[in-house]
């Protein structure tokens, strides 16, 4: 009876559009290709596949296992397993409520782009007033109404998901969304390899460059991937732990927790695939302002580029808007997740309490409490209150910490660091270690095999990497996180 009134998938393949949404989002389509542009090319893939294999696919199908066993949210599950962990749950917790709030900025922009190339394709000017990527970005986050507008109603779309359900709104969006994400980054894809001088881009991403590497330094290289598998996976944020409390004991544990991360792989490479051969062929074209390493500035000014100056005319502006159109839909896909897991916890503890669950108004709430979290997100221009402008500045001194500026530009850094950069990494270590060595990996074999006819096949496998090879990845994920926002000179 809890089962039901909390909800749960209809079909293995909805909860697997739903889970791989997750997985798919900004993380792939944004952060992958400028990661690996940043880091090498083809050592930054190799290094991030051996990631996913033995680190991401194992805290999957760790999280995935809790989440059916328990069959409840983060907060929930840790608590069944023993009060004193309660604690670890809150870290999943907060992490998704956290970045929700700036992830919800950085959708509305993706937003704002998709409607401004529509707009120049019926008139010129429309859609960016005539304005260069550069300066066009750098006045947009400036405009802090706008940047609340379209954070709004990206949040707004997310709410509206959510209030559906687990089988009525998640499964039935993400059913559609995920297949019509792949068909058209396939076509952009297609699009991005065929332009003249895209072999540029393709040399970059598969062909070796040990010089690159020992310039920047495998360890980086190592971290920096670790990291990005990380976080594109939904690891540690309570996503895979919540989705996973919805999933019927037929469904094959090892099996979805081994294709998630394939597809969630697969995706980025077709996303780094249509970044990078258009941003090489731009190089080769010479196009100014197109590199491969512009950092997070690639996807709204390197790319903005590409499309309104290196395709030009009415074909930029089509691919512009289905580019953005598609980077929007990734970035749904995860937002309903991060706030299925927000929600989740209040719905948990009506049913618990033979409550009805009231999920609109429960979803309605939290939506709107991670709404105003994002205003300072929106309104700092992300860091240029620096140069002067911004509405709001983060503090020069949060807690006592006089060098708080050096470490965070903005307030999204300041939310990024708290969640990702601290909670999701020590929550996902501790869940490895508590399964590894406190309920035994034992805990995982019963679980899959509790799927009629199902038997577990790599268990030895799995019982080395939650006993040594993740909590240590885990490990070196929260060291390397903490040296990027302070600054630490550990790599």
């Amino acid at each position: 009876m809890e089962q039901e009134k909390r909800g749960q998938w209809t079909s293995n393949f909805g909860f697997l559009m739903a889970a791989i949404g997750s997985a798919v989002g900004l993380g792939n389509i944004w952060g992958f290709p400028y990661k690996m542009g940043a880091n090498g090319g083809f050592i930054f893939l190799i290094i991030y596949l051996a990631m996913v294999s033995f680190v991401g696919i194992a805290t999957m199908l760790g999280e995935l296992t809790l989440g059916r066993k328990y069959g409840m949210g983060v907060i929930g599950t840790y608590r069944k397993i023993s009060e004193k962990y309660t604690w670890i749950g809150w870290l999943g917790w907060f992490s998704g409520f956290l970045i929700l709030s700036f992830y919800s900025v950085l959708g509305g922009f993706t937003l704002r782009y998709f409607i401004g190339f529509l707009l120049e394709l019926f008139s010129s000017g429309a859609g960016f007033g005539g304005a260069d990527s550069g300066a066009f970005f750098g006045g947009f986050i400036l405009n802090a109404p706008m940047s609340i507008l379209f954070h709004a109603l990206f949040m707004a779309t997310t709410v509206y998901i959510v209030m559906g359900g687990i089988s009525g709104g998640i499964e039935k969006f993400s059913a559609i969304a995920m297949p019509t994400l792949f068909v058209m980054l396939v076509i952009v894809v297609i699009r991005s390899i065929t332009l003249e001088g895209s072999f540029v881009g393709l040399e970059f991403m598969f062909k070796p460059d040990f010089e690159s590497l020992k310039e920047i330094g495998l360890m980086r290289v190592l971290k920096t991937a670790a990291g990005q598998m990380f976080f594109s996976l939904s690891l540690g944020m309570g996503c895979m732990i919540t989705y996973g409390s919805y999933l019927s004991k037929k469904e094959n544990l090892e099996w979805n927790a081994t294709l998630i991360p394939i597809a969630d792989t697969a995706i980025a490479t077709l996303s780094a695939l249509a970044v990078l051969p258009a941003v090489g062929a731009f190089i080769y074209q010479g196009v100014e302002g197109v590199s491969f390493g512009a950092g997070p500035g690639l996807l709204f000014v390197t790319l903005h580029r590409v499309f309104s100056v290196g395709m030009g005319g009415a074909m930029g502006n089509f691919f512009g808007a289905f580019f953005y159109f598609l980077v929007f839909i990734a970035a749904v896909t995860s937002s309903i997740s991060l706030l299925e897991v927000c929600t989740a916890y209040l719905i948990d503890r009506r049913v618990e309490k033979g409550l009805e669950p009231n999920r609109k108004k429960i979803t309605l709430i939290m939506g709107t409490v991670i709404f105003f979290l994002g205003f300072p997100v929106a309104m700092d221009g992300l860091g240029a209150g620096k140069a002067g402008g911004a509405l709001i500045d983060i503090p020069a001194t949060i807690f006592g910490m006089q060098e708080v500026r050096v470490a965070f530009d903005c307030w999204l850094d300041f939310y990024d660091m708290i969640a990702e950069g601290v909670f999701m990494p020590l929550g996902a270590m501790l869940m490895s270690i508590i399964i590894g060595w406190k309920l035994k990996t034992t805990i995982i074999k019963d679980e899959v095999e509790e799927s009629p006819g199902i038997k577990m096949k790599a268990y030895n496998f799995w019982d080395i990497c939650f006993k040594y090879i993740v909590p240590v990845a885990m490990f070196f994920v929260l060291l390397g996180q903490l040296d990027d926002f302070f600054g630490l000179g550990i790599f």
